[in-house]
């Protein structure tokens, strides 16, 4: 009995001498994701991917396939449904301390989840009045409407603007836009009221041909999507990247399929050929490829399969490696 009395005793001191557990206040859930922005090198230029949100893309606007095979594909990347989530990228390059923006995202045209573009660049360090130079892929609302800010008015006032001559004289057609279909009318409208305050104060500077807009920053021809769509190439010490724009809408089913077209497609089967094109240069070349709307931060390489590609996305590292 006084045995186990003592030992009762001697249990109950220790755990008063033993550190207690801390108690800690509840944590609520943080529902915010970090800041849209991730940087890599080329050479001396610093390319900064910005994250302008996402759009859930209708997989029954995907043409030249079935509706059975697109399912196959996502279902390989874990996804299934009519909608998936489509990212709206954009690309600071920093050359030489200038700033060239390719491509500016939506704004608030298409809904709270996209439109983050100015956030971004401002989280990433730099405002948009340091945007030197904006290249634009093509005049897609997607692409042009970030041009403005929630006021209407220039987000880059000191920029200049550049994009194909042929882009340009399509969508800011008044001809063109009363042919158009009813539907597609709007686009052709945002894409003249982004270009507008940009074209009254001179910045408004389309090219023509495969040049040099940017100390080794050269566009490339890339039609199909849209009568203009361009694609960019940077080069800086042996290094390179292609912008591809809107070459890939789907990634899961256009590597694996790269003659699967979209409905916004002005000439689908240019659209085919100019992506099984890049996509050849990009795997042979062994190019970083970066893509509007390839996953956040849309940047890494093409992989050929036989007749099919992969995607290979960056993997996470320093912006220069020791």
């Amino acid at each position: 009995m006084l045995r186990s009395t003592l030992t009762a005793l001697t249990l109950a001191l220790a755990s008063c001498l033993l550190p207690q557990a801390p108690a800690f206040a509840e944590a609520a859930p943080i529902t915010t994701q970090v800041p849209g922005y991730y940087r890599m090198a080329v050479g001396d230029m610093e390319v900064t991917a910005l994250y302008d949100g996402y759009i859930d893309l209708d997989t029954k606007l995907l043409s030249d396939t079935t509706p059975a095979e697109v399912q196959s594909l996502l279902a390989r990347i874990f996804v299934s449904g009519e909608k998936v989530q489509t990212a709206v990228n954009t690309f600071l390059v920093n050359v030489g301390g200038k700033l060239v923006l390719v491509d500016t995202g939506t704004a608030k045209a298409f809904g709270p989840t996209l439109g983050f573009v100015a956030d971004n660049l401002r989280a990433a360090g730099y405002r948009p009045e340091q945007v030197d130079l904006v290249l634009l892929t093509h005049l897609h609302p997607d692409h042009v409407n970030g041009l403005l800010d929630a006021e209407g008015k220039p987000l880059f006032p000191n920029a200049q603007i550049r994009v194909a001559q042929a882009e340009s004289d399509f969508w800011l057609s008044e001809a063109q836009a009363t042919r158009a279909p009813e539907g597609r009318r709007p686009m052709f409208q945002m894409a003249q009221k982004a270009a507008a305050p940009y074209q009254a104060h001179g910045q408004w500077a389309p090219f023509s041909g495969e040049v040099e807009l940017a100390p080794g920053i050269r566009s490339v021809a890339a039609p199909g999507h849209t009568v203009g769509h361009t694609a960019y190439l940077l080069e800086s010490k042996g290094e390179r990247l292609l912008i591809i724009g809107d070459t890939v809408h789907s990634y899961a089913v256009q590597f694996a399929k790269p003659d699967v077209t979209i409905e916004f497609d002005t000439d689908k089967k240019q659209a085919a050929a100019t992506r099984k094109k890049l996509f050849a240069w990009a795997a042979q070349d062994k190019l970083a490829v970066a893509g509007m709307h390839l996953p956040f931060p849309g940047l890494g390489h093409v992989r050929s399969e036989g007749k099919a590609y992969a995607w290979v996305p960056v993997e996470f590292s320093p912006i220069r490696k020791k």
